[in-house]
């Protein structure tokens, strides 16, 4: 198989468009998809099922007329297809990711106690959420525990799956397993931005939700982006992206196996090396060249680390850490002796892998944490997707006589400097016959 040459760029001083391309300084939105993504998002909301039926045939070639939910025969069934191995696996990346959710739960209910006031910080589960699985030809089952887990943990009763079909209208039986163990409790085969809508507005076969989270195409990006005025969403997602921050200790070898294992996505992932050191740019660079043409997947790997893959060799790593908070990577890892304590100069990363034992590749499955992440530049205002994408917090407050007494001449004079002497009078009514 003839297969290009790698052609990497490799620079000493940051091209501006690349910072240019990322938030916020980048223009968000293509014309010509949020047009036909408003139409879809339209068409489903004023005709439900008919219109998820239309598009299903349109996009996907299938009629899922009488079968848009996967029926609990399918689910079960499914089962039989999965090698225990992949099960186990499944499972073992729902206790981790639920044991790092279960203790992000606890530490949000807190109380705090003020000169008599005591206030209680209480939580209480979103009702619905929706989670977008990509899928087709594919099967994401790592999605479906990142998506579902949380909300599972948080306590959301009702937890819908929207997922694309794939052949013959099926959906992948490692998808339905994930979505099974995990605890997901409704799945539809419905997939695009014409699920968003169903999820956001409800049909007839799907109930709408109180929030909408997961990852998808641009159609799916640009969905959520439409109905967020009216239904709540996790954060926009795109490409994947890894930025690993390296000195000479590290390993090229193992750089560069990193570096692949995020460029295999697709080809507008993007794989970055930032480093001080000539010399371990050399080795990646030169590691790169002999192994990627035996890869599986090496045409889409040498695609992504040709149009969109950088290795920047920067004068010292302080002007490397600067471009790291500059660009706001979906992940970083970082590989240097003070590994650890240079982990607190990340400020603007979706996910910090510290050491040469924390591969972004276990970071995606099992290692706990969750990796629906902020990509494009969005880390400098988005969050990972943890446990508080589920639940909303509340204060519960109880004040003593004395504890307001001591507060009642402020609240007074703040109440008049706003000219609404009735907040006043409420606090010192207490006091007063």
């Amino acid at each position: 198989m003839n297969i290009e040459p790698l052609s990497i760029r490799r620079v000493t001083t940051v091209p501006e468009y690349i910072l240019q391309s990322r938030w916020p300084c980048s223009v968000r939105g293509n014309t010509l998809v949020d047009t036909d993504v408003s139409d879809i998002v339209r068409s489903v909301r004023e005709m439900g099922d008919k219109a998820i039926i239309q598009y299903t045939k349109k996009f996907d070639g299938l009629d899922i007329s009488d079968r848009i939910r996967v029926s609990d025969e399918e689910i079960a069934n499914a089962y039989a297809s999965v090698d225990q191995n992949a099960i186990d696996a499944i499972r073992e990346s729902k206790k981790r990711l639920a044991r790092h959710c279960s203790v992000g739960l606890e530490r949000l209910q807190y109380g705090v106690s003020i000169e008599g006031v005591g206030i209680r910080n209480a939580i209480a589960p979103l009702r619905s959420v929706g989670c977008y699985i990509p899928g087709g030809s594919a099967s994401y089952p790592s999605s479906v525990v990142m998506a579902v887990v949380p909300a599972v943990v948080a306590g959301v009763q009702r937890v819908v799956i929207c997922t694309p079909p794939g052949l013959g209208g099926t959906i992948n039986p490692l998808t339905l397993v994930a979505s099974d163990i995990c605890g997901a409790t409704e799945i539809y085969r419905v997939g695009g931005a014409q699920a968003i809508s169903a999820l956001a507005y409800g049909s007839q076969s799907i109930s709408p939700v109180d929030k909408i989270v997961g990852p998808g195409n641009r159609y799916v990006t640009a969905a959520k982006r439409l109905v967020s005025i009216d239904v709540p969403v996790d954060m926009p997602a795109g490409p994947s992206e890894l930025l690993v921050i390296a000195d000479k200790s590290a390993n090229p070898r193992l750089v560069a196996l990193d570096l692949i294992s995020q460029a295999e996505h697709d080809q507008d992932a993007k794989a970055i090396l930032v480093t001080d050191s000539a010399s371990l740019a050399d080795g990646v660079i030169s590691f790169l060249q002999d192994i990627i043409p035996s890869l599986p997947r090496s045409e889409t790997i040498l695609q992504s680390l040709n149009e969109n893959g950088l290795v920047y060799v920067c004068p010292s790593l302080i002007e490397g850490f600067e471009f790291v908070n500059q660009y706001a990577p979906e992940h970083v890892e970082i590989m240097t002796v003070n590994a650890r304590l240079d982990a607190d100069k990340i400020t603007t990363a979706g996910l910090v892998l510290v050491g040469g034992y924390s591969p972004v590749a276990a970071s995606d499955y099992c290692l706990g944490v969750n990796h629906v992440l902020p990509t494009g530049g969005y880390g400098n205002a988005y969050s990972q997707l943890s446990i508080s994408d589920f639940i909303r917090t509340y204060s519960v407050v109880e004040c003593s006589k004395e504890g307001l007494r001591k507060v009642s001449e402020r609240v007074k004079v703040l109440s008049e400097c706003e000219g609404l002497p009735g907040h006043g009078s409420a606090t010192d009514g207490r006091f007063t016959k």
